[in-house]
């Protein structure tokens, strides 16, 4: 008989069916034994009238359901099973409203009786044994969200003409800076691992490709250990040519969010709200934009002083004007706009009659950055000079600054952490929740 996922059988009627997955817990009772079965879509109960103490004389179909009662009666937490049944539906039962009686039960493959985790473990326990700790409910639904989170921001783009790009991720030199780069021997020579797509899809622009996305890995050796750091990391990036500033980035990044959140809260809000306690609801359009000097007043005139010196906001900076962007606007989102050049790379194209300002912005979501977009320099020997004030000779960029001597369109993009973002959106307390296996500082397994 073909298997019935969790999730297909409530539409049926009462009748024969055949259910598979893993043991969940075991109720055994003198006269009736109570299986959860639970699979990549749900948990179903099963029951078995109980079979003991057979007399001698016994016919062959007792025996057969005395075998069964034994078998259920040692099945461990996370055995395999394939069960085929009767299925009945009855208002009772707690978990769904139906169950399956048992007919037949294969143990599949067997777990050992004591694992190694359990629900007040430790986080870094738990990624210890990642592939038992994503049985949780909670895991497998993260992970749907996710999937149709990246399936709608892609749906977005590729009915607007966007190309998909899948750019290297072995780069013969630094992408972004010389700072947090993982540097590897490559053959003769030596090769780093890419800190994001940045110079790839600007290459698409004198391509002619016109608008590009990807949703790949980074990598940054970052020695930080806090909840919103990895050393590797899927990066969202999109790039689009012939814009007038970064206010058209802002509007294709704003929209492709709406675009997923919508699928996210029609497909998974009341699950979200079961699972994790959240109401999500689709952002209103626009996003809140504010310059980041009135974002340090905010935050200033609100009694806090970031410690930074550069200029930039600090994360609790950041917690604080989403905090006041939340109260007095409604908003979970907020640009902050108007970097300026010190803080931001070479390529950020810098204000028209003000070089000290950056046409570039960060996306902050319930108080953390998500996000980094900018309208990029296209003239070459801007490039240049804004390359020497970085302290980058332009010997190390030729292979780059060669995709603008041979014309180049206006153009802008963005990058987003997609752990950070689902983190925020599921109020978890760490990435190391949202990434399916996390990397950082200390963990290279599983």
């Amino acid at each position: 008989m073909t298997r019935t996922v969790v999730s297909q059988l409530s539409p049926l009627p009462d009748g024969p069916v055949t259910v598979a997955g893993w043991v969940e817990t075991v109720r055994d009772q003198k006269k009736v034994q109570f299986v959860i079965l639970r699979d990549e879509t749900g948990a179903v109960q099963l029951v078995n009238p109980a079979t003991r103490d057979l007399e001698e004389g016994a016919t062959a179909e007792q025996q057969a359901a005395a075998e069964l009662t034994e078998t259920i009666g040692a099945l461990a937490h996370g055995t395999m099973v394939r069960v085929s049944g009767e299925l009945k539906h009855d208002e009772r039962v707690k978990l769904g409203g139906l169950e399956v009686k048992v007919g037949t039960l294969e143990v599949v493959s067997e777990a050992i009786a004591e694992t190694p985790i359990a629900e007040d473990s430790s986080l870094d326990k738990r990624l210890d044994w990642r592939f038992l700790d994503l049985r949780r409910p909670e895991a497998n639904l993260l992970f749907r969200v996710q999937t149709t989170f990246e399936h709608a921001l892609r749906s977005y783009w590729v009915e607007r003409d966007y190309v998909e790009i899948h750019t290297p991720k072995l780069m013969a030199s630094a992408s972004e800076s010389r700072a947090e780069l993982f540097e590897m021997e490559y053959f003769e020579t030596k090769a780093y691992l890419a800190q994001s797509p940045q110079f790839f899809k600007q290459m698409a622009q004198p391509a002619g490709f016109g608008k590009v996305f990807e949703i790949a890995p980074a990598f940054r050796a970052d020695p930080s250990f806090t909840s919103r750091h990895a050393t590797e990391f899927t990066s969202i990036d999109a790039e689009v040519s012939w814009i007038d500033s970064h206010e058209d980035v802002m509007a294709m990044h704003e929209e492709a969010l709406v675009a997923a959140f919508t699928a996210v809260v029609e497909k998974h809000g009341a699950a979200i709200e079961a699972a994790f306690d959240v109401s999500l609801s689709v952002p209103s359009l626009p996003f809140p934009r504010i310059p980041l000097a009135e974002a340090r007043q905010i935050v200033a005139d609100g009694g806090y002083e970031i410690p930074r010196t550069d200029g930039d906001l600090d994360p609790e900076g950041e917690r604080r004007l989403s905090a006041w962007v939340k109260a007095n606007h409604g908003h979970d989102f907020v640009f902050v706009t108007d970097y300026a050049t010190g803080i931001r790379p070479f390529y950020h194209m810098r204000r028209e009659g003000d070089g000290s300002i950056t046409n570039s912005y960060d996306l902050l979501y319930n108080g953390t950055e998500i996000s980094t977009g900018a309208q990029r320099e296209h003239r070459v020997d801007v490039l240049v000079e804004q390359a020497r004030e970085k302290g980058i000779e332009p010997e190390e960029l030729e292979f780059y600054l060669d995709f603008f001597r041979y014309g180049v369109p206006p153009h802008g993009g963005f990058g987003m952490g997609l752990a950070r973002v689902l983190m925020l959106m599921l109020d978890l307390g760490s990435i190391r929740e949202t990434t399916y296996l996390f990397r950082g500082p200390t963990r290279l397994l599983p």
